[in-house]
């Protein structure tokens, strides 16, 4: 079992942060998800906004993990959120379903707005990857660390990219109440 973390603090305020997070998939930047649906979304009586989207992914594998592995490159991961608009934290949690009995990845991402600092975002992002059942395991285990930081990083300038076209092309976004 291998553990991954990182933080990262944005430049703009939490509800422009989370309506980007919303609106990430696809982009150009992270080309490598190209679908995103919402299975399900609530809103709780304490304001509390629950989503359960699913993500299709092309995770490009190295060709010798597809030959241990078996698969195609298309993927699919599951993930939960929740928005508190009144704390200001959007949490995030999404687990692989494809591989999932060779590969366990769940990660966390939270956002919460800044605590010195509230035209700024603090992301947080941990990892757990669990590889069974095929040789090599901490070699995997390693290798999908890597891939996570690499991830993470086009991730954050996804992130970017989304908020300079929330700014540039005009949109009706019922997210835009976040701000409140």
């Amino acid at each position: 079992m291998k553990f991954w973390t990182s933080q990262h603090v944005f430049d703009h305020d939490w509800a422009t942060v989370v309506t980007a997070a919303l609106n990430k998939y696809p982009n150009p930047v992270s080309p490598s998800v190209i679908g995103c649906d919402v299975v399900d979304r609530t809103l709780q009586p304490s304001g509390v906004i629950q989503s359960h989207r699913l993500l299709l992914a092309n995770w490009g594998i190295a060709p010798a993990l597809n030959k241990i592995f078996n698969m195609s490159e298309l993927g699919y991961a599951s993930e939960h959120s929740t928005i508190d608009a009144r704390r200001r934290v959007m949490t995030a949690r999404t687990r692989n379903l494809t591989l999932n009995r060779f590969i366990n990845i769940e990660e966390r991402l939270e956002y919460t707005q800044h605590p010195t600092d509230s035209t700024k975002t603090l992301l947080k992002q941990e990892a757990t990857i669990n590889v069974e059942n095929v040789p090599l395991t901490s070699y995997v285990e390693t290798l999908v660390a890597k891939t996570l930081n690499t991830n993470a990083t086009k991730g954050r300038l996804a992130m970017e990219w989304v908020i300079k076209r929330m700014r540039t092309v005009p949109t009706a976004d019922a997210t835009e109440n976040l701000a409140l």
